[in-house]
């Protein structure tokens, strides 16, 4: 079967042409609202490995960029590494959640990451229409890094300490959307292993972004069967001493407030799974994932 015989095939039955419509209609007010604005996405998760979902996400940051939206990639790859590792013989230790991270490893990242990975992002956003660019933490000093707390044992994984901007800006004026694997240096020379969620919140925060969009294997913050469609920093503390938010979901929400506390307009989290789930998310009132704002206001639409 080939690509688009999968792609359609998974598909959900066409939509009467008038839903259609009111679909369009109802993104108009988005795409003018954001129109020149800076939207930052953590791309990972299953969305990077199964081939329909790779083109549909294609196709949809495309989409985004063409209507006039900057849009600036950051993305993973830790299964990608993990393959590569082995096939030189080196074994793959994590440390809560994080890479060990020796010479031998940090050189099988920079080719991973910034080698195959990214190049194919880029490659399938051209085929779609886009125009990316690959780049790395290295390229133009773009992401200055230092060791992390917790480097005795971790090795090389650093933290952001800075963001060029002016050269991520420099890509987004000249209308190309920035795919950037997260690798990082110091004053020293050292090359850092950087949690690519980390490295998306961080160059948000220093793009000013209107958004930052984790695309991940989870649909959003559950509270039993249901997603939360928004939360607030204050019902996020009272889910979390409930014992409602908990394991490692905690980490991702305190992340999350963090970035909207340095002046992040809105963060979103979406499941990759989902087909077209970016656009679902950023041009329907109701949305597909959870959005995190600062502030409750009951009378702002969700998206907005």
């Amino acid at each position: 079967m080939n690509q688009a015989a999968c792609c359609e095939q998974k598909s959900p039955r066409k939509a009467p042409q008038a839903a259609i419509g009111q679909v369009l209609i109802e993104a108009l007010p988005y795409i003018r609202k954001f129109e020149g604005k800076t939207f930052v996405i953590k791309y990972g998760g299953s969305a990077m490995k199964d081939e329909c979902l790779k083109n549909t996400f294609a196709q949809n940051v495309t989409l985004l960029r063409k209507v006039g939206i900057k849009i600036v990639l950051v993305h993973g790859g830790g299964d990608a590494i993990t393959k590569t590792a082995e096939k030189l013989g080196l074994a793959s230790r994590f440390l809560h959640g994080k890479r060990v991270t020796d010479t031998e490893m940090i050189s099988v990242i920079q080719m991973t990451l910034a080698g195959k990975v990214n190049q194919d992002i880029v490659q399938l956003i051209s085929e779609h229409g886009g125009k990316a660019v690959g780049v790395t933490g290295l390229d133009a000093d773009t992401i200055k890094a230092e060791p992390c707390q917790n480097a005795s044992t971790l090795g090389l994984v650093g933290d952001v300490q800075q963001i060029n901007t002016s050269y991520i800006d420099l890509l987004c004026r000249a209308g190309l959307i920035p795919v950037i694997a997260p690798i990082g240096f110091d004053e020293s020379g050292n090359i850092y292993n950087i949690n690519a969620d980390d490295a998306a919140s961080s160059i948000a925060i220093a793009l000013k972004a209107e958004k930052l969009i984790y695309v991940s294997d989870v649909a959003g913050i559950l509270v039993g069967e249901r997603i939360l469609k928004t939360i607030c920093k204050e019902e996020a503390a009272d889910f979390i001493e409930q014992g409602v938010i908990s394991g490692g979901m905690i980490p991702k929400v305190l992340s999350a407030f963090k970035t909207l506390d340095a002046g992040v307009g809105k963060v979103h989290l979406i499941d990759g799974k989902a087909t077209h789930s970016i656009l679902l998310e950023i041009f329907t009132h109701e949305g597909v994932g959870t959005q995190f704002i600062a502030e409750q206001d009951n009378d702002q639409s969700l998206n907005s």
